[in-house]
């Protein structure tokens, strides 16, 4: 799959989507991120880019100019299915079934707003999908393009050693995930539960299930409303409600 981040400050991102699983990812080619810096395609001699609005309002608004020249170039030589998509408070919220559907498409075109936005022009002429990664306000819309990168990445084949990585993940698999624990078995007078080291393979994954759903009930119920859920389940988590 290839991105294509449209910023003005790629610096802030780069670093972060070069290292690690992401980092690794591109050095095999599974994914392919290039920066488009925004600034670079300014027709305004001291590369600006951007202006104060019409109809007045606090700040500034990016101008079409160095967008539509921006996009123009990142578009240029992708083939196959390709989406834009704007990082925005007003988008649709980002969540693992937008990237799962994300990850569909061999080519991703990313825009990192700033300032109090971008013209609305290069919205419509542009942008396929608006996306917001949370019911905030940041900077600019670097971070959540890495946000985007990094989940839909993990969903590609090969990036991760084994599709169970990502399946069994909390959210990713309806629900939240069981705790975790390495060794040692003691440590500060805390013990790894005993079912975890017992060798008992049935027990530990009725363990593991009875403990997401116990997690997921304490912190996340309302997961629980689309989690797909045995008959077992059921009555677990009916135990659970009448044992508060």
């Amino acid at each position: 799959m290839k991105f294509r981040i449209l910023t003005l400050f790629p610096e802030a991102i780069k670093p972060y989507l070069d290292s690690s699983i992401i980092g690794r990812a591109q050095t095999s080619g599974i994914i392919n991120i290039e920066y488009y810096n925004i600034r670079d395609y300014s027709a305004d001699k001291h590369k600006r880019v951007d202006d104060t609005p019409y109809g007045g309002g606090y700040g500034m608004v990016m101008t079409p100019q160095p967008l539509y020249d921006c996009f123009n170039a990142a578009k240029k030589d992708l083939f196959g299915k390709t989406l834009s998509i704007y990082m925005s408070p007003q988008g649709k919220l980002f969540n693992h079934e937008t990237a799962a559907k994300l990850k569909e498409y061999e080519n991703l075109i990313l825009l990192a707003g700033h300032y109090e936005g971008v013209d609305k022009r290069v919205l419509d002429e542009f942008i396929d999908e608006e996306i917001s990664v949370g019911d905030y306000v940041l900077s600019g819309g670097e971070l959540p393009c890495a946000i985007v990168v990094d989940a839909v990445s993990r969903l590609i084949d090969g990036v991760l050693p084994d599709s169970e990585c990502y399946e069994n993940e909390s959210i990713a698999s309806g629900l939240l995930e069981y705790p975790q624990y390495t060794k040692p078995a003691d440590y500060e007078g805390r013990s790894v539960p005993e079912v975890l080291r017992n060798g008992n393979h049935s027990q530990i994954k009725k363990w593991q299930r009875q403990t997401s759903l116990k997690t997921t009930l304490l912190n996340r119920p309302d997961l629980l409303k689309t989690a797909k859920l045995t008959r077992d389940d059921i009555l677990y988590l009916e135990y659970l409600k009448k044992s508060k």
